[in-house]
């Protein structure tokens, strides 16, 4: 496998992996619901891949074997971040086929090291079951915070 930066020319697969992820995660999703998810998918690759998102990829032959993506966000300077950025990791996927062969680890080796080059504060990310012992395992830490995560929904 090679393991390496994606491309513009990578966004359809990137899209395609994120939807796989996303039924992986939440089960069924209604196929008219997906198909907007897909147009909104290519929308956002398309205005941030290469500028505030960088996606590492697992490339077997000319196929896309598994996925992760770093959003850097510029924050507020604060004591938790005194340089005001930081990197969030989302869609860490690979393909059944190609699972339990080390590729999400290395995927996210590269990521860890490119957000060490960018000088980011930190990098956090949501873990699944599923992903725990890997995240763990390569130095994320389990937070507590004074502070309640909340969300406001419209």
């Amino acid at each position: 496998m090679r393991f390496e930066k994606a491309s513009l020319d990578d966004i359809g697969t990137l899209t395609e992996l994120r939807a796989a992820y996303l039924l992986d995660d939440h089960g069924e999703i209604p196929e008219e619901e997906l198909g907007v998810l897909r147009l909104r998918l290519l929308d956002y690759f398309r205005a941030h891949l290469g500028r505030d998102m960088t996606a590492f990829v697992a490339r077997e032959g000319d196929e896309i074997a598994a996925c992760c993506l770093l959003l850097t966000v510029e924050k507020p300077p604060s004591p938790s971040f005194p340089r005001g950025r930081v990197g969030v990791v989302f869609n860490v996927y690979t393909r059944p086929e190609y699972r339990r062969q080390g590729a999400a680890r290395r995927l996210m080796e590269l990521l860890l090291d490119d957000a060490e080059e960018q000088q980011l504060d930190h990098v956090e990310l949501k873990a699944t079951d599923a992903g725990y012992h890997l995240y763990r395992s390569l130095g994320f830490e389990d937070t507590a915070s004074e502070y309640h995560e909340m969300k406001f929904f419209f």
